[in-house]
């Protein structure tokens, strides 16, 4: 798949509005009960860049991030402000956030993921795009380094540990995330009267799968 390892300018992602979506097919039989149906294993997000600009030298810049992603062609990365990283939105990322593996005395690569649950039930959002430098791990509650102890491939979100953790030990991480995106459309209509009359363009972001 085209994709571009640049992040969309967080100044103008900053009060864009967006979020997951599902899809469910629902049908109703002739007694009056459904049967519902997800294809999908894993939500999509859309945003809205539009509403992040607040001025003309914004939209100078989307035109040009635009231009440089040629449309729908180049997917890139989008900072999603209000869920951006592995621990609550007011709490500090840890390497004890998120459980994503068991040892089993063989395997050293593990796929980043972040927890969502409610009433007892959990979702497990896979992370492919962790913010460089920001992964942290730990094993069995012994916090591992960086560059020495495990390796974070930040384009796939797969982290490799220098030795098969042993059989029951357990994996957390903590990290911030970018999510995969393109442009959902492949033109953008600017006007600077209806720009100062307080009229923002539609700019479209869909989440790409990786």
């Amino acid at each position: 798949m085209s994709f571009h390892e640049v992040r969309f300018p967080a100044s103008l992602s900053f009060g864009s509005i967006g979020g997951p979506e599902r899809r469910t097919e629902v049908v109703t039989l002739a007694n009056g009960f459904e049967e519902r149906n997800a294809p999908w294993a894993h939500s999509r997000r859309r945003y809205d860049a539009g509403l992040g600009l607040r001025s003309l030298d914004d939209v100078e810049t989307l035109i040009g991030f635009f231009e440089a992603r040629q449309g729908q062609l180049y997917g890139f990365r989008w900072k999603d402000w209000g869920d951006f990283k592995s621990a609550l939105p007011s709490a500090e990322i840890t390497p004890f956030d998120q459980h994503i593996a068991d040892g089993d005395d063989v395997t050293a690569s593990f796929a980043l993921r972040k927890r969502y649950g409610s009433g007892g039930i959990d979702y497990f959002r896979p992370i492919t795009k962790p913010v460089e430098g920001t992964v942290r791990i730990a094993i069995s509650g012994d916090p591992q380094q960086d560059g020495i102890d495990y390796v974070v491939d930040t384009a796939t979100g797969i982290v490799t540990l220098a030795a098969p953790p042993v059989t029951g030990a357990v994996i957390t991480a903590g990290f911030e995330f970018d999510v995969p995106v393109r442009f959902d459309i492949d033109r953008i209509q600017t006007s600077v009267a209806s720009f100062r009359a307080g009229d923002v363009p539609t700019v479209p972001i869909v989440e790409v799968r990786i």
